[in-house]
């Protein structure tokens, strides 16, 4: 009976495994059909010119290099203003602050505003940083904004990887006399910083696309020069890919850079996305 039981548990093992595994490959399968399609539309026109050159004629001609410049700003912006912001919040709600009704609520509402569409934050900047706080249509603007939309996943992320240190090293902190701002800089900080680094990658991942935020606060369709300041507008690349397909008089010329386009945003995010893991790495191997 015994025998027979085990074996029907490992039988439903293997189905479950089984199912997980077709699973993640039909993930696999749909982002690589998303890569191939995107790779075989757009590597026609990726030139050295096409990165580094200005756009012209009304982007149909030149290159993309503002758009990539401007993208590369406002990614920067947006994670300067959230990370820091981000986990001091999970910090406090961490290590500091009483476990109650209150922190529930702040959790709750975090995960709430993480779930609102990103249209709905870029009509906040543009109420809020554009015209109530003056700082127009900006890299400063953008910035703020998208910061705003990627601040609840740093914070979740930034908690549950301080969550994950085990207590033990707090206790060990403070029987060697650390005050509690003391052990968590120099011991549960370190120890989560992997964690935290994780919520920041997702958060490139999401900002470095978002397209609704940003034509309300920082971007602008043709420009022939880059942003001076950080009150200057500026070309982004998923704005630009999105007015190419959508608003372009040309198709014939600007649907494929269009492609282009696309394909030069993935590789700006697999790139940045590659330094934070190797920072992340790095964080890891400290702690071994």
């Amino acid at each position: 009976m015994m025998d027979g039981n085990l074996k029907s548990r490992h039988r439903k093992q293997k189905i479950v495994f089984a199912i997980l595994g077709v699973t993640l490959l039909l993930v696999l399968a749909i982002l690589a059909t998303i890569i191939y399609f995107i790779f075989v539309r757009g590597i026609g026109v990726i030139s050295w010119e096409f990165l580094t050159a200005m756009p012209q004629n009304g982007m149909t001609e030149g290159g993309i290099f503002p758009s990539i410049v401007g993208t590369s700003l406002l990614v920067l912006g947006a994670i300067i203003f959230a990370t820091p912001l981000g986990v001091f919040a999970a910090i406090y709600m961490t290590e500091y602050a009483h476990k109650g009704k209150i922190i529930t609520a702040i959790r709750v509402g975090v995960n709430n505003l993480a779930g609102v569409p990103s249209v709905v934050f870029g009509l906040f900047g543009l109420g809020i940083f554009v015209k109530f706080l003056g700082f127009g249509v900006s890299v400063l603007s953008g910035s703020l904004t998208l910061a705003i939309v990627i601040l609840p996943t740093i914070i979740r992320a930034s908690e549950e990887a301080l969550m994950a240190v085990p207590d033990e090293y707090r206790h060990a902190s403070f029987a060697m006399g650390a005050t509690n701002w003391q052990t968590v800089k120099n011991v549960v900080l370190p120890s989560a910083m992997p964690g935290i680094l994780t919520g920041v990658i997702l958060g490139i991942g999401r900002v470095a696309g978002e397209t609704a935020p940003i034509i309300f606060t920082a971007a602008t369709f043709f420009s022939m020069k880059l942003p001076s300041s950080a009150f200057d507008e500026v070309m982004a690349l998923p704005y630009n890919i999105y007015a190419l397909v959508t608003a372009g008089t040309f198709p014939a010329k600007q649907v494929p850079i269009a492609y282009g386009t696309a394909l030069v945003l993935l590789a700006l995010v697999l790139i940045i996305n590659l330094i934070a893991i190797v920072l992340r790495l790095k964080f890891s191997r400290n702690q071994e």
